[in-house]
This record gives structure tokens, sequence and C-alpha cells, in this order.
């Protein structure tokens, strides 16, 4: 940095109340910590409309009367009241929602099924980590049960469906934790241990291989952690969709979070339940997406599904690659765009790779991506593969995905290790009792709830709509040898 910055001439009174909740009193870069949510994100809000620097705006406006260390994480103090006054004027009565972008919290919602981890998974502004079914072995049995949830609408229907519902999953882990060892004694005869590795290593390669193997046994009612870090506005969208959500168990999960949330960063989340508000956005989305799903069941009464196969490239654009040289050569050069792509079009295919060539480098990892000249064109997938596989590709959240009910209707995979493995006898029970249980949840009337019992092993028909920088990402991170052999099929066949 130069060394014309101007000093704050900050007294030692005020280093002292700065000192515990700024990394540096001295420069120009420095981060917050320390503080409640609620200021911070304050802090950045004031911030955009004073000439203040920030070290000073907190002196002056959040910190009056305040000794040093007064700010606690708990969110008391003067601060706290002046934040929450604030995003009261500004976030709730001015409706000004990108202060809400401000706050952000780290939050687990653990024991949650399979189902639910995708709802809360949905959101493309948001960071999320979930409790591996390659890594962590599901044959265990906390609290003497394993490890699934028994939805209400089950618990509801009466004429013994909850008794029929866990004895079905029962068998299901079952089978899946006695075939845990055999699957693996028959990888480590299939993959002997090279001498350059750690027995630790080798185990936890071994145990990986077998766990991607017996997954799709596991129900959607497998329950797993998630660990989410978000903003504000990024938590009220997920609470919004989420109360509307047709499962009990996403709108009891909703009821939980936002009682957490509130206890951290309560002022940006006032508008959730408000009648005039987020009830009324709440009903907006169950009363549009029940009114779409009335005109499709009118509209498309008897159609069946025609074949497809795993991976349909559905649309894409014959121009793409004209579009791509013409936006790579935007920022290089000072004419309009519409000229470029002129000019691109009558380029000749050489003439076109030396730009590519040149825009993309010498890449010496997936991680040197391209720059946004790549999003100047897209594809469009349609994709039915294993359960257990979309919910890795779900995550990709630059892409857009959308998903239809999870059902038994379009078969199920079988990995060729498990007949190998002498598995198969038992793998095609589990899927035949799946399906059983399905079909008698649907006839019972509990519609969505019956997907808590399929196997993940049975298809579910998703697209992914994404750009060529997207894609480029997708393919690469999806088709790595360490991959699971299912979602890797599927990055393979979108570049077929």
């Amino acid at each position: 940095m130069t060394s014309d910055l101007v000093p704050e001439g900050l007294t030692p009174e005020e280093r002292a109340v700065l000192a515990p909740h700024f990394t540096n009193l001295e420069g120009p870069v420095f981060a917050l910590v320390g503080l409640p949510e609620v200021v911070k994100g304050a802090l950045f809000a004031r911030y955009s409309r004073s000439a203040k620097p920030l070290r000073r705006l907190f002196l002056d406006e959040f910190a009056k009367g305040a000794d040093a260390g007064e700010f606690s994480a708990g969110g008391s103090g003067l601060g706290v009241r002046r934040a929450e006054e604030l995003y009261e004027r500004v976030f709730f009565e001015y409706g000004d929602d990108s202060v809400a972008q401000l706050g952000g919290v780290h939050l687990a919602v653990e024991q949650v099924s399979q189902l639910l981890a995708k709802v809360l998974e949905w959101g493309r502004l948001a960071g999320y980590l979930e409790q591996s079914t390659r890594y962590v072995p599901f044959d265990d049995r906390p609290g003497g049960r394993w490890r699934y949830h028994v939805p209400e609408e089950v618990r509801l229907a009466g004429a013994g469906w909850t008794e029929r519902y866990e004895a079905t999953l029962d068998r299901a882990f079952e089978t899946y934790a006695r075939w845990l060892g055999p699957m693996q004694e028959f990888y480590r005869e299939l993959f002997p241990k090279d001498p350059a590795d750690s027995d630790f290593v080798y185990r936890m390669t071994i145990r990986a291989k077998a766990c991607d193997t017996l997954r799709g046994l596991l129900p959607a009612a497998t329950r797993t952690n998630v660990g989410i870090f978000a903003t504000a506005q990024a938590y009220e969208q997920l609470l919004l969709r989420m109360r509307a959500d047709p499962l009990a168990e996403v709108r009891a999960s909703a009821d939980l979070i936002l009682q957490e949330l509130r206890k951290v960063i309560p002022a940006f989340l006032t508008r959730v339940d408000l009648p005039d508000r987020g009830d009324a956005w709440t009903d907006y989305l169950r009363e549009t997406k029940a009114e779409t799903k009335a005109v499709a069941d009118e509209l498309l009464a008897g159609t069946l599904p025609e074949p497809r196969s795993e991976v349909t490239l559905v649309d894409f654009d014959p121009d793409g690659e004209v579009k791509v040289v013409a936006a790579a050569l935007y920022a290089a050069s000072n004419l309009p765009d519409d000229q470029l792509l002129d000019l691109a079009r009558k380029m000749s295919a050489e003439e076109r790779g030396r730009v590519l060539a040149a825009y993309v480098g010498d890449r010496r990892n997936r991680r040197h991506k391209p720059g946004r000249a790549f999003e100047r064109t897209s594809y469009r997938f349609d994709v039915a593969c294993d359960y257990g596989a979309f919910r890795d590709l779900q995550r990709h959240r630059l892409l857009t995905l959308e998903w239809q009910q999870l059902s038994t209707g379009i078969g199920f995979d079988m990995p060729s290790e498990i007949e190998a493995a002498g598995a198969a006898r038992d793998w095609n029970r589990v899927m035949e009792e799946g399906e059983a249980l399905h079909a008698g949840l649907l006839e019972a009337g509990l519609g969505p709830a019956a997907q808590y019992a399929v196997p993940m092993a049975f298809r579910v028909r998703f697209y992914m709509d994404m750009n060529a920088r997207e894609a480029m990402h997708l393919v690469e991170l999806r088709t790595t040898p360490q991959g699971h052999p299912a979602y890797r099929r599927v990055g393979q066949r979108c570049t077929d």
C-alpha cells in the first residue's frame, strides 16, 4: 500500500474499545471478530451511507458509552439495540432486502432424512456440507434403532402402516450391515494393498468402495447431518420454501431452524411468520405448486413417459462456440459486443481455436478455470440416474436443477460388483420390498411421504441446465477416478 493513507487518530480509550473486535487498528484492511451478527451486518449496512471509516462508525454510532469487551457474541449491549433499530427501519419498513446479505450463521441440522437434506441444499447462495454415505457406514444403531426417519404421515395413517414401514426399512438396513464386511473383503481381493500405501489409507479406501456399492440399499428416509453457512437473506428464502413444503418433516424442521436463528440474528427474520409478509409468501408458494400440479394432471392425463437413455442432451446452442469466442475477445478489445459476434462468426475454425486456446491457457489442474466467456452458451440435460448419484449432482449450485418426485416407476440400478460378490438376491429383495411399501403408501393416500420408503438405488428424473463454464467444472469434478461410479457415468455421458 502507498504511504498516503490518512491515519484515524484513535485515542488509547478508543483503541481499547476497538481492539477485541477489529483485527487491525492501523491499516486499511481488517476483519470484524467477536461481534453479534446483527451488529456486523448493521455496521456494513450503515457503511454505504456514511463518510466515516468503519472503525469510527462503530465508535460513534454503536459503541457510545461502551467499555472494552462490552460487545459479546451473545447479542447484548447498546450496539445491538442500535443495530436492531436500524434493521427495523431499513429492512422491515423500507424493504431493502440487500442488507439481509450482511449477516451470516453457521447452522447444523441433524438427523434429517435424505428428502429433507435436498430441500435444505436447494438454495444457491449458501455453503453446505453433508454427512457422506461414502465415508460413514450406516451399520450402527444409535439409541437401539437404525438411522432412518419415520414420517408423521405414516404414524398417523393407522392400519399398521408404522409397523410395516419400520419392518421393511429394518430389513433394508440389516441387509446393508450384513454385507458391509463381505463387500470390503471382496474389494480387498480385487485391489490388494500396495506396499507403498499406509494401512489407514488402504482401509479407508476399501471401506469407501464398499459403502459406495451398498448405499443403494439405503432408503430415502436414511438420516444424515447437514451443515449450512448462509446469509440471513438465504435463510429467509429457505424458511419460506420449507414452510410451504408438503412433508411434515420439512415444515417441522423449518420451525426449529427459525427458533435457533432468532437466537443469533432475530432482526433479520422478523418477516418470516408475519401474516401479511412471510405467511403470504408461503401461501403463494404452496398455492402455485398445487395449481401447477392440478393443471399438469389434467393436461398430461394418460400420457406415458417415452423411453430415454440415462442422459439426454435436450437443448444446446449451435452458435455456442462463436458466442464464447466473441465473449472471450470482449474484455481484450474496445469493440461492441454485436460487432465482435459478427467478426467471430466470420473467423476460420483455426482462428477461433487460437482465441479459445489463449483464453483457456495452460490449465495445470481442474481448479484453473477459464473466465466468464464460457458462460455465454449453455446446455440442458435430462437425466434419470439412481437417487444416490442425484444427491451428489444436486449440490452443484451454479446450475439450474429441478427434480421429479422420487418413485419406483423408472426402475433401479444394481452395481456389477453386487452380483460379482453374490449379493444380487438380497439386493433385489430390498428393491422389491421397497417398491411394494412405496406402492402401498401411495394407495393409502400418503402422497409425497411415500418417497421415504424408496431405496436410493431407484432412479429419479431431473434436468440440469448449465452454462459451459459450469459444465466444464461438473464434468471434470464428477468424472475423476475417485468418484462414485454412478455419477461418473452421468458426467461421462454428458460429453458423448
